[in-house]
């Protein structure tokens, strides 16, 4: 399959021309895949309500069919078409954090989306993305996109054109080149068809932001696999690149032990860069042990990163303390490295 390249990196300056947005939708329209960028990471976009479509998205991904799909929508006027009894709670979150970086799993409407893109349930997650880029694409497409990361499953997720091209060239109809994804993690997944509600992934929006809005409205988050998951990353391996990778917790001293550390990777913030060990690959995480924002950003390419160096054989990450602002990324970072872990003292 040949894949087809947009480059729309200069949207705000020029908007695309009628003849490239008009391929752009006759693809979706007809069933096609296309990767667009979103805030959190890229997406793998098809048609909702195309059955063809949304079995495509699995095939290309290697993805399982029981892991639902996150649906993609610009106003929330789309919501009618395929949701039914959203409660006054949900919508007053919906309209304070959209658009932007949560998915709301909310009761689904039967008829309108196909049935392959909900997973079987009997619900459905949604998000209304912001950025310039995707925001666009979904405004002049005007139909509802399913769009789950779009690499191939259990690999990082991608956050630069880079990394859709490297998983997906010639598996997909056309990748669209919009910048690094600001946020760099996926979205919260807030499941909405209970209450109080349940954070069923972590993101960069958290609890305690959703309760500043509707009080003592959330559970508090536990980290668990399911045999029916309700939202992406809950029952499969995920975020994982090849290149094996631990965990360091207390990363506070220079490695003692006599190990032959070339070929192995430091991946710590800036004011850890002097405990690595001079013979190791230091690799800035963050400025420092209290920027979250930058790790959570640079952390995909990061993985990416390891699997692209023939030097790295091996590598260790910063674990941060596990705190509700640390809960995304070590969400992440626990699957990626397999739950591997090693106090600092143990190297």
């Amino acid at each position: 399959m040949d894949t087809k390249i947009w480059d729309f990196r200069n949207i705000d300056a020029h908007l695309p021309n009628n003849e490239e947005m008009q391929e752009i939708k006759t693809i979706y329209e007809e069933g096609g895949l296309i990767a667009l960028p979103t805030e959190t990471v890229y997406g793998l976009g098809g048609n909702a309500k195309d059955d063809k479509a949304v079995k495509a998205i699995y095939e290309a991904k290697g993805r399982p069919s029981d892991n639902p799909l996150i649906v993609h929508i610009h106003s929330m006027k789309q919501l009618d078409n395929f949701t039914e009894n959203i409660s006054a709670a949900t919508l007053t979150l919906m309209r304070y954090f959209w658009p932007g970086p949560i998915s709301f799993i909310v009761p689904l409407k039967a008829g309108y989306l196909c049935e392959h893109v909900s997973g079987g349930l009997a619900s459905i997650a949604v998000r209304m993305p912001s950025h310039s880029v995707g925001r666009y694409i979904l405004q002049q497409v005007d139909l509802p996109i399913a769009a789950p990361s779009a690499n191939l499953s259990g690999r990082p997720s991608p956050t630069l054109f880079e990394h859709v091209y490297q998983d997906l060239n010639g598996r997909v109809d056309g990748i669209i080149n919009g910048d690094q994804s600001e946020e760099g993690l996926e979205s919260t997944v807030l499941d909405c068809t209970v209450f109080p509600f349940k954070i069923a992934r972590p993101g960069s929006v958290t609890k305690q932001m959703i309760e500043t809005i509707i009080p003592n409205s959330v559970e508090a988050y536990a980290d668990f696999d399911s045999d029916k998951p309700i939202a992406p990353g809950m029952k499969y391996k995920h975020y994982a690149p090849d290149t094996p990778l631990t965990i360091i917790r207390n990363f506070n001293k220079v490695p003692t032990k006599l190990n032959d550390w070339n070929h192995t990777a430091f991946i710590v913030p800036e004011n850890k860069k002097d405990l690595v060990p001079k013979a190791a690959t230091f690799i800035s995480l963050c400025a420092d042990s209290e920027d979250l924002k930058e790790a959570n950003h640079n952390l995909y390419s990061i993985l990416h990163r390891l699997d692209n160096d023939a030097n790295i054989s091996q590598a260790y990450i910063y674990g941060f303390d596990d705190t509700e602002a640390s809960h995304a990324y070590m969400n992440r970072l626990m699957k990626a490295a397999n739950q591997q872990e090693k106090e600092g003292d143990e190297l």
